[in-house]
């Protein structure tokens, strides 16, 4: 593919000020390529949507190669990441229909190759669905970027944290160790993340049941069972700070829209009966964990109540039938199928 035409999306929830610093990495990662980079207030409510237009302005960037909208409402990661890539589609940019969808996290950087290295994989590749890159910390460290989709016996070992059981169950171990090279994954960290048109055609968007994580999880998932490969691309590098918007890294307790998203992801991928096993294998794990830090006197490093607030919201799950949204995952009209399908 030649010049190949590339929409670029960076959801913004309060954090209009990291938001214009990602976007004019981006700016410095895209030369050389076609495209725009459509920047997503997601309903901050804070004065970031007025705070991103007068910095667009300031600095003189072209509405053709950046933009600012608002998403309207604030439905989580998915939907807003959705609402860019319907617009879009559905308003052509200059170079014409996208070709890929990149999206970038507002507290992440790509360097001046990111994106191209990306592009150039995935042009190489052309059954490669979606692209991830290497994810770097503030110092420069690489951190985990790639990762196997999660399972019954993968809930059991990230829950009892026990070596020999680790070693036992290391295939089904949910995060990859560090990679050195450029292989086929089962998922990528959304924070930097190519996607094919031609793959979201077979399967839909983000699915906007999940307001924060196992969003991206579960777009992969559909991705392999659709034929495509999900690639780690290692050359592919950008730094990330994590957690600015969502406060995951000072949670002191597991808030509800995670226990959602994880019973939504088992539930619609594997089914009632699969979802319940996960979750009650996840909670003897985590009992005998607590049980082996408790006689070795050491702390569990754990969100206050987890086993407590999982249970639980299991047991409503189940006199609420689960409580499921239908999933929105509709094509923009200028990708979807000819037929009228829908994901």
């Amino acid at each position: 593919m030649t010049n190949p035409c590339i929409l670029t999306i960076i959801l913004n929830y309060r954090t209009a000020e990291m938001t214009l610093k990602s976007t004019e990495a981006a700016l410095q990662s895209m030369q050389g390529l076609l495209g725009k980079i459509l920047i997503v207030d997601n309903d901050s409510q804070d004065g970031s949507f007025e705070t991103l237009q007068a910095g667009v302005a300031e600095k003189g960037w072209d509405k053709a190669r950046v933009e600012v909208v608002q998403s309207g409402h604030n439905g989580g990661f998915g939907a807003g990441n959705n609402h860019g890539i319907r617009l879009g589609f559905d308003n052509a940019l200059d170079c014409g229909a996208p070709d890929y969808v990149y999206i970038l996290n507002s507290d992440a950087f790509p360097n001046q190759t990111t994106i191209s290295t990306l592009l150039d994989h995935m042009n190489r590749n052309p059954k490669c669905g979606f692209a991830g890159s290497q994810i770097l910390n503030q110092d420069g460290q690489a951190e985990r970027s790639a990762f196997r989709f999660p399972t019954i016996l993968g809930e059991f070992e990230g829950a009892v944290r026990f070596g020999p059981v680790s070693r036992l169950l290391k295939n089904s171990i949910v995060s990859l160790p560090l990679l050195e090279k450029t292989q086929q994954v089962d998922w990528v960290v959304g924070a930097s993340l190519m996607m094919r048109a031609e793959t979201l055609r077979d399967t839909g968007l983000f699915d906007e049941s999940f307001f924060l994580y196992f969003e991206e999880t579960d777009l992969c998932l559909r991705a392999s069972r659709a034929g495509w490969t999900v690639d780690f691309v290692r050359e592919s590098e950008i730094m990330h700070i994590g957690s600015v918007s969502t406060g995951m890294k000072t949670w002191t307790r597991i808030p509800q829209f995670w226990l959602d998203s994880r019973l939504h992801y088992f539930v619609q991928n594997h089914g009632v009966v699969y979802a319940s096993v996960a979750s009650f294998v996840h909670l003897f794990g985590g009992a005998l964990a607590r049980l082996r830090c408790l006689l070795q006197g050491k702390s569990l490093d754990q969100p206050k109540y987890f086993l407590i607030d999982l249970a639980l919201h299991g047991a409503k799950a189940v006199f609420r039938k689960t409580g499921l949204k239908t999933r929105n995952i509709t094509f923009p009209k200028a990708i979807r199928p000819a037929d009228g399908g829908s994901g």
